[in-house]
């Protein structure tokens, strides 16, 4: 249990609650204290920046950097920048170095910092290959992090914060974990849309009110709406960032019209449109809500 509580009071590049007499003197030696470290594959590396999306306009930021890949190959591969943090002067030293033989230590740079305590709000992508109790520290932090900030991991999840994509590799060279195979995981950090919101569609007919009572857990929502006189329940939908998407059928007689919502959540606003009517008779209309009572305890 001390190595445990240790790994949550640091923070590491990666920390591996395995047998020290598992690993070689030279790979000891590489880790800070107990824990050795374990390097991401390339390849890993490479998959999960391209889950990402990575690209020039982003700002990443590795918890856990080793000898720096990750960043260096955002700034080199993918135009990106960003920096690491660990606790080894080594390995800092090692991948200060690396970005500069590399032609981007403008562009990646790493610190001796605990990663717990690490100022994330300038990023733009997180990565990590932790453990899942370290990854669930983090979570909170990282959940209130601008809609849209992507998240990425290698081998270990978030807990019950279920990822947006998943993707499994062969790596011929990975004596550890899962030998052979990694799991990557990439999440999108969602706006907080739980609680109440008003809003009205204007229409030839005139403006119909609707009152909307989201649900949210993590990006997944659902809720009820109540559409003139109708109540109506709300599919369970996913949230992409700051984009929010569902669809409910409305009664008109003995008929139901589809109502397409989709907008953009912008704090306790949301500006879209909603696409009525079915391919033939399809119609656009403007779609403002607003917030007028957020759920306490929304995830």
């Amino acid at each position: 249990m001390k190595q445990v509580k240790w790994l949550l009071q640091a923070g590491v590049a990666l920390a591996l609650m395995l047998p020290l007499a598992a690993w070689s003197a030279e790979e000891k030696e590489r880790g800070v204290g107990d824990v050795v470290y374990v390097p991401t594959p390339q390849i890993v590396v490479d998959e999960m920046l391209k889950m990402a999306k990575a690209g020039p306009k982003d700002f990443i930021i590795d918890l856990g950097s080793g000898d720096g890949r990750m960043v260096i190959t955002a700034a080199k591969k993918f135009g990106a920048r960003g920096f690491g943090v660990d606790l080894s002067d080594d390995l800092l030293r090692e991948a200060n170095a690396n970005a500069k033989a590399e032609g981007v230590a403008d562009r990646a740079q790493f610190f001796k910092q605990n990663l717990f305590e690490t100022d994330l709000k300038q990023a733009t992508i997180i990565s990590t290959y932790l453990l899942p109790e370290m990854n669930e520290k983090l979570r909170p932090k990282i959940l209130a992090l601008p809609p849209g900030t992507h998240v990425v991991a290698h081998d270990y999840h978030m807990g019950e914060w279920l990822p947006d994509e998943t993707k499994t590799l062969s790596v011929p060279e990975k004596l550890v974990g899962t030998p052979g195979v990694s799991y990557t995981y990439m999440w999108i950090v969602p706006a907080r849309v739980g609680g109440r919101w008003q809003s009205e569609l204007t229409h030839s007919g005139g403006a119909t009110a609707i009152e909307f009572e989201f649900t949210q857990t993590f990006q997944v929502i659902g809720g009820s709406a109540r559409i003139g006189a109708q109540a109506i329940k709300l599919p369970d939908s996913r949230l992409i960032g700051d984009q929010i998407a569902f669809t409910v059928f409305v009664k008109a007689g003995d008929a139901a019209s589809k109502h397409e919502f989709r907008g953009t959540i912008k704090g306790d606003a949301i500006d879209g449109m909603v696409t009525v009517g079915s391919s033939n008779t399809q119609k656009q209309l403007p779609w403002k809500a607003r917030m007028v009572a957020r759920a306490g305890g929304a995830k």
